[in-house]
Formats: C-alpha cells, sequence, structure tokens
C-alpha cells in the first residue's frame, strides 16, 4: 500500500469525486495506533483543496462573523464562503438575514468581503441598483421603462443564516439541517458558557502560510507544547485532560485541559482581570475547552473569556485566521478592565503555533514526505483526520465515537480513555 497515495478519484455519494487515491485514505482511516496522517496531496494538492471549498464550506455551515459586528439595524457585512462571497444584513426588525453578494443585474459585489457598512438599503456600486434590508428590490433605474420587467423576480438571493455562540453562520446551500443539529451535542458542553451574551474586548487577524487543516491539527493536540509552549506549559499541564467522545455527536470534536493548582486562568501569570463565568461549576473552575466546529471555527472557552478562531482557507497553503475574545459585558463595562492578560497569552501562543504550522507546510512540499503514524498524545487529530477521510468518502462530516474507547453523553461523561490533548 502507498501510504502517500496519489491523486486518483473516490466515489462520493453526492456523484462527485474526491481526489484522494483511496489507498491513502484507508490508512489515515485504520484504527488508531495503526492510523497515519492524511495522504499528502490533501494537503497541497489544488484540485483538493477545490473540491473542499465546493463540499466543506459552500456545502454546509460556516462561520462568517461575529454577531458584534452585524449587531445593530443596518449593519452589512460582506465574507466569503469557500470563495462565493455572502452579505449578511440585520434587518431592522432586528431580524439577520443572509443574501449571495452578488446584484441581480450583473452579478457585481454589493459590498467587497471583508468589509462593512450601516445603510438601512442595499445599494450595488455599479449600477445603483438598491434592495430593502428583506431582500427586495427597490429600485432599478430606468428599467421603469420595460414593460416586462418584474420588480418581484429580482430580489436577492436570500441563504440560510443562524446566529449561535456569539457567532453567525450562513450556508450557501439551501436544505441544510438546522445548525443545532448539525452540531447535535454541542450545547451541552457550551451552554454554562453562555456565550450568546458575552462581549468582543479584542481581536487579532492573522495570515497563516499553511494549509487549513494543518492549523486544526495543531489545535487538536498538546504533543507538541512541552516543546515550542513554555508559556503554556507553567499554567496547564501538557498531558491534561481528555478528548471528547459522545454519541450521536454531530460534526464537532474536541476535549478539555486541566489548570494548574493555584491557577486561574490562562494567563502568562495565572491571573485574571475577568470574571469567572456565572454558570460554571466548580469543576469548570479549573478547565479549559477546546472545541473544533467543522469546518472553520476553533473555541476556547476558558473560566473567565472565551476565545474564537474563524478560519478563512486562501488557498491549498494559505489560511486567514481572525481570532477574538469575548468576556463578560459586566467586565467591559468596568473602565479598568484590561484583556491584555487573555490577548497577550494568546497572541505569543499562536503566532508559535503558526510558525510551527508554516514550517509544517512547507516540509508537507516535500515529494519525500509519507503520512506518519500518530502518537498516543495525538487522538484528537485522529478525531479530525478520520472526519475528514470519511467525508472525503462521500460520508456524512460528524464525530466518530467509534475511534475511541468510550462513549458517552454530557459533559464529564464522554472523555476518551486514548490519549491526552491539549489545545493549541
Amino acid at each position: 500500500m502507498n501510504p502517500d497515495g496519489d491523486l486518483a478519484p473516490c466515489a462520493t455519494a453526492a456523484g462527485d469525486v474526491a481526489p484522494i487515491a483511496p489507498d491513502g485514505l484507508h490508512a489515515a482511516l485504520r484504527p488508531f495506533g495503526e492510523s497515519r496522517l492524511l495522504p499528502r496531496a490533501a494537503y497541497v494538492e489544488p484540485s483538493v483543496f477545490d473540491w473542499e471549498m465546493r463540499h466543506f464550506f459552500r456545502g454546509g455551515w460556516m462561520a462568517v462573523a461575529r454577531r458584534d459586528e452585524v449587531a445593530d439595524a443596518g449593519d452589512q457585512r460582506a465574507e466569503s464562503v469557500g470563495g462565493a462571497g455572502v452579505l449578511v444584513v440585520r434587518a431592522d426588525d432586528g431580524r439577520l438575514r443572509a443574501f449571495a453578494n452578488v446584484c441581480r443585474h450583473r452579478g457585481h459585489e454589493l459590498l467587497p468581503c471583508g468589509d462593512s457598512r450601516n445603510l438601512h438599503i442595499i445599494v450595488c456600486p455599479y449600477h445603483s441598483w438598491s434592495y430593502r434590508l428583506d431582500g427586495s428590490l427597490r429600485n432599478a433605474p430606468r428599467f421603469d421603462e420595460w414593460d416586462g420587467f418584474v420588480p418581484e423576480e429580482n430580489g436577492l438571493v436570500e441563504l440560510p443564516t443562524e446566529e449561535w455562540l456569539g457567532l453567525v453562520f450562513v450556508a450557501t446551500r439551501p436544505g441544510v439541517a438546522p445548525l443545532r443539529e448539525h452540531f447535535a451535542e454541542l450545547e451541552n458542553f457550551v451552554a454554562a458558557y453562555e456565550p450568546e451574551r458575552l462581549a468582543v474586548g479584542a481581536r487579532h487577524d492573522y495570515v497563516v502560510q499553511a494549509n487549513w487543516k494543518v492549523v486544526i491539527e495543531n489545535y487538536q493536540e498538546c504533543y507538541h507544547c512541552p516543546t515550542i509552549h513554555p508559556q503554556l506549559c507553567v499554567v496547564s499541564p501538557p498531558r491534561s485532560g481528555e478528548n471528547y467522545t459522545v454519541a450521536g455527536a454531530g460534526a464537532w470534536i474536541g476535549g478539555w485541559m486541566a489548570l494548574r493548582d493555584g491557577v486561574e486562568t490562562m494567563s502568562i501569570s495565572g491571573e485574571g482581570d475577568g470574571t469567572v463565568f456565572r454558570g460554571l461549576d466548580a469543576g469548570k473552575r479549573h478547565e479549559v475547552l477546546y472545541l473544533v466546529l467543522f469546518p472553520n471555527v476553533l473555541l476556547s472557552l476558558h473560566p473567565d473569556y472565551v476565545m474564537a478562531h474563524l478560519l478563512t482557507p486562501l488557498g491549498p497553503d494559505r489560511t486567514a485566521v481572525s481570532c477574538s475574545w469575548s468576556f463578560s459585558p459586566e467586565d467591559l463595562e468596568r473602565a479598568e478592565f484590561d484583556p491584555s492578560y487573555a490577548v497577550d497569552f494568546w497572541d505569543i501562543t499562536n503566532r508559535q503555533d503558526f510558525s510551527a504550522c508554516e514550517s509544517v507546510q512547507r516540509g508537507l512540499g516535500s515529494e519525500h514526505w509519507v503520512p506518519g503514524v500518530l502518537a498516543p498524545d495525538e487522538d484528537g487529530v485522529y478525531q479530525f483526520v478520520t472526519m475528514v477521510a470519511r467525508a472525503y468518502q462521500g460520508l456524512a462530516v460528524r464525530a466518530d465515537p467509534g475511534s475511541s474507547s468510550t462513549c458517552g453523553q454530557g459533559p464529564g461523561a464522554a472523555k476518551s480513555t486514548t490519549g491526552l490533548r491539549g489545545g493549541n
């Protein structure tokens, strides 16, 4: 068997093909302890990247923004979803809507991707077609001269959108399952943190010269922590924690790590300036949860803040990462509150991680690399790799409790004994 796998089609349930050799996927799907990483083509080949954009990023739910970016009536924000543009709008009635970011006239973008504005109509900058915030056509200059023109047939194309966890999710295809069904069983783990009531206190943007899957694989293990994260190891034991395996779980994976005795939160000093979340029990006050919401959210829940990474793949070897830190609104109302205790710690850690990811990507560019065997501490990587490998085969993108030794329901009951995990 060739563990790298040359490019070859693997049939999917949808009738499309994933351009990955089946033998490479078989190696990735072997039992933990025997399995290998995904074939090299999965990280470097443009054809694989294009398939992922169609099936992962344009084929289901993707987080495109934070709720505070479209909080007020008239707020509009444009983002790229798998190479296609979406426009998210807060209507006058408070409802959030999403539309294809294309004018119905000539296809011009209504707003450049990455830009925001507040306006109570949507105006195309090309020929001044305008739309109401519900997507209906408001005015098409001079088209009143055509008897056959029907304004009601020229509204914007609306897309499914939902708000959850303080994030805005959009699906570019109709008929997708409800968001909470897509992320089945996740609510049990995050509800106590009340992420919807939190407010963003800081954000950083990065561009990582690495494949998006490399970034997630790095996030899914702390095997590397003693080597590149001295600050993290001071406040959190790198071999603490376990991964969750939950029966019936949706398209998410993750686990928890412990804080050292006497440590309040993840910061350089181990001390925090934020308020411990009111819904946490004694155990959760000494843990940090690290969750991957497929395909593009890394959610890190601390006792006193929530950090979210939103990943936007830019190419096979390039990923934009937008990182935000959210706190209790009471903290942000305090004049003396300083979020830098959390921001500075994770900016250091992020940069350490992203440097490692970029080195991995450069190594993957070598034709001499073949997928390696995973270490006992990399069961979180195994969960992610098998999720992707099954999706390449046309199976539903879901967690696989069968890849670990235990299954359970709810926090505390659903923990893997196959290995230990870390955060970034």
